[in-house]
């Protein structure tokens, strides 16, 4: 197996930073699985985008409060398993997310004060991923109220790095990364043999990372108040917003997750920061093969369990 080397190419998809790596030691087969992998990630944007009218997305959005929209099965699979993440977080995660008033979360410098508590509980008043309703047998979903609206901004990155994965595999790919802007998920080893590892980043300076974890065959997520924030007050918010009060969450500088799927971990990253430090790991200590490590604005560093931090 000598000559093999990593294959990469960096692409905006999603509206996000796309990096496909590739084992290979031909790097024309190479580059052929990295346009699989690119085309399975088009694909999905089709149909989860919330800018084009008509993704299924929009479909969905349009028709709240009015009547059912049939949609693929992948589709519909994809919101059933994100009403379950709703469930197990007792809301913190929520695709309804998308009827928030946008209006009140501008995370730029103009931004000098927080929302009153009412008119931020009234801009999520939409929120509540139990007015989604799934019909398995019509596949078909239906938002209850007039206005709401779903989007997959927490979940469809590691999804379409999930699949593309299972394409790059089934293509006879078999080591690489699919890195879905922060979201990755790696598997088989580099070349030479050994495991992928991953630097978390020190949110304070994020070009130095101050551990790393050997992340082979697994995915990680990180979510964190670094890249978009404001200050009021003296106090750090992130652009995260609490479903349930529609007030930014404070206290979490960054979460990472660790699961064997991109999608899951995406998913329960925000939600744990949502959640905070010590309720958030109470709960992935209860899940199997779930791993997580946050870091609080007072820079302190929380494990789960099943976790060595080098």
């Amino acid at each position: 197996m000598t000559g093999e080397i990593v294959h990469k190419q960096v692409l905006k998809l999603m509206g996000n930073r796309f990096e496909i790596s590739v084992v290979a030691d031909d790097a024309e087969w190479a580059q052929q699985r990295i346009e699989m992998a690119i085309a399975e990630i088009s694909r999905i944007e089709k149909l989860l985008t919330t800018f084009s009218d008509d993704s299924q997305t929009n479909q969905i959005n349009k028709n709240a409060g009015i009547a059912p929209v049939k949609v693929d099965q992948e589709v519909f699979d994809l919101i059933a398993r994100s009403l379950k993440i709703s469930e197990l977080t007792q809301g913190a995660f929520d695709i309804t997310y998308g009827s928030i008033d946008k209006s009140l979360w501008n995370f730029d410098l103009n931004m000098k004060a927080l929302p009153d508590a009412t008119t931020a509980r009234a801009s999520v008043r939409l929120i509540n991923y139990e007015n989604v309703i799934l019909d398995s047998q019509k596949v078909t979903v239906f938002l209850k109220e007039a206005g709401m609206r779903i989007g997959f901004g927490g979940i469809g990155k590691g999804y379409a790095a999930d699949k593309a994965k299972a394409v790059l595999q089934a293509n006879g790919v078999k080591s690489g990364i699919v890195n879905a802007a922060g979201d990755l998920v790696t598997w088989g080893t580099q070349p030479g043999g050994k495991p992928w590892t991953i630097a978390i980043a020190d949110p304070d300076q994020e070009t130095t990372p101050f551990s790393t974890l050997n992340i082979s065959n697994m995915a990680i997520a990180t979510s964190g108040n670094y890249a978009k924030y404001v200050i009021i007050g003296g106090k750090k918010y992130s652009h995260t917003i609490d479903p349930k009060t529609g007030l930014p969450v404070s206290g979490i500088k960054s979460v990472s997750i660790i699961s064997p799927s991109a999608e899951f971990a995406d998913a329960m990253a925000t939600p744990v920061t949502v959640m905070g430090a010590y309720v958030g790991l109470d709960l992935i200590n209860q899940l199997q093969n779930v791993a997580c490590v946050i870091i609080t604005d007072d820079s302190k560093v929380y494990t789960s369990k099943n976790i060595n931090i080098k």
